[in-house]
């Protein structure tokens, strides 16, 4: 197995040290598009397989949609990998660059971060995501999907593969493991550190701990996304409930999905009601706190302390009043994961005292917690939300899988 691993490691080494330039990273980008676009009807029929054994495992109802491939996923992913190769190259960027008295030149230039490992469940596009936004900014990957969506994430590496091959590049920049065995995922983050230089992890809670507590190698990623929206007593109603019912109902299974809301006391009774009932009408399940649960009228259950830290990834939602902008703040820096937060308001104040004071990689004002994703911010895709407090933050695309270097031009000067 030790073995297995490190001949991975070394063909992803050697692969990294065949640089290659921007015309042909795009050109290996378009070949993967029409591949993945010509095999569309393979890709579904190689998903199906995966769905019908994840179902017979018996898999949660949010995560067989999250691993369900269809005509218009696919798509997306195309769109996706379309986006991406038209993004401008992340390497070889000047950052910055000065003088020194002594004549110095000094330059802050982009480089890759050389080989990332991948661990991930359930999300077949997380395969194509991940391997077009790793090769465009230079990056080796090694891929290690979960038995659940092993035959789509195969399939859809092994079409990069090949578009690498026709364009005479090594295939292993892109390394996907087919081995199976779940002991290997122990040994890629703690035996791996001569190869790997960061492990991006993408699932659920366990998954994330896991790779947390073993990884001998610097993470990018987040535990949970336990994300809010407050209502503030400025708010339009209509706005509102529009925001609301996207940010929670849009799509549950994602990390960027509203799982509490916060109203400003002052609104309680003109508010509550049309909000909640537009969630209820579309069977989401509320918890509310005491004085919410007062006012609305349709069916609620008692909000629990635990509500108020639950990721639900379901049609949940938990509701709490609060006194003020303060306590929302404060509430959401108590219970979040610094993944995503919303204010909605039309008082400009407000939202900026907001803003500047939840701990959120993402801060919104006036729109959905759901557009917490790279697509969304024009990035082509992620790798994942990184809630670290180091950089990168938020939602990881081409320009946060780089580091940097300085080179530094002489002219025989000492130091003295």
């Amino acid at each position: 197995m030790n073995k297995y691993l490190n001949n991975i490691g070394k063909n992803s080494q050697k692969a990294f040290n065949s640089k290659i330039n921007t015309k042909t990273k795009n050109k290996v980008l378009k070949k993967f598009l029409m591949l993945v676009k010509k095999n569309k009807l393979k890709i579904i029929n190689e998903n199906k397989k995966d769905v019908s054994f994840a179902k017979k495992r018996g898999l949660r109802g949010n995560l067989i949609n999250r691993l369900k491939l269809n005509s218009k996923k696919i798509d997306q992913i195309v769109k996706s990998i379309n986006i991406i190769s038209k993004l401008k190259d992340p390497i070889n960027l000047t950052l910055e660059k000065w003088s020194r008295p002594n004549g110095l030149k000094i330059k802050k230039v982009t480089i890759p971060l050389g080989i990332i490992g991948i661990i991930y469940e359930s999300r077949p596009n997380v395969t194509s995501d991940v391997s077009s936004l790793c090769f465009k900014s230079g990056n080796c990957v090694i891929l290690r999907g979960g038995s659940e969506a092993y035959f789509s994430n195969k399939i859809i590496a092994n079409l990069f593969r090949k578009a690498l091959k026709l364009n005479n590049v090594d295939q292993n920049y892109v390394q996907f493991i087919e081995n199976k065995n779940r002991k290997l995922v122990d040994l890629i983050l703690s035996k791996m550190e001569k190869y790997i230089d960061v492990i991006i992890p993408r699932g659920g809670k366990n998954l994330v701990k896991k790779v947390q507590s073993l990884s001998s190698v610097p993470i990018i990623g987040h535990l949970e996304g336990i994300c809010h929206t407050y209502i503030d007593k400025d708010a339009d109603l209509k706005l509102a409930t529009k925001i609301v019912h996207n940010a929670k109902l849009r799509n549950t299974s994602i990390c960027g999905a509203t799982e509490t809301i916060l109203f400003h006391e002052k609104i309680l009774k003109t508010y509550v009601n049309p909000i909640l009932a537009k969630l209820e009408e579309n069977n989401c399940i509320i918890y509310a706190d005491k004085k919410i649960k007062k006012i609305f009228k349709g069916k609620s259950i008692n909000a629990k302390e635990k509500d108020w830290s639950t990721e639900y990834l379901s049609a949940k939602i938990s509701v709490k009043s609060v006194k003020n902008i303060v306590e929302a703040v404060n509430h959401i820096n108590r219970y979040g994961t610094m993944h995503t937060d919303a204010i909605i308001s039309k008082n400009k104040k407000s939202a900026k005292f907001f803003l500047k004071n939840v701990k959120s990689s993402i801060a919104i004002h006036n729109s959905s917690t759901q557009f917490a994703d790279g697509g969304e911010f024009g990035f082509g895709g992620e790798v994942g939300i990184s809630t670290n407090k180091l950089p990168p933050r938020g939602p990881v695309g081409l320009k946060q899988l780089v580091t940097y270097k300085y080179e530094v031009l002489g002219s025989g000067q000492i130091r003295r």
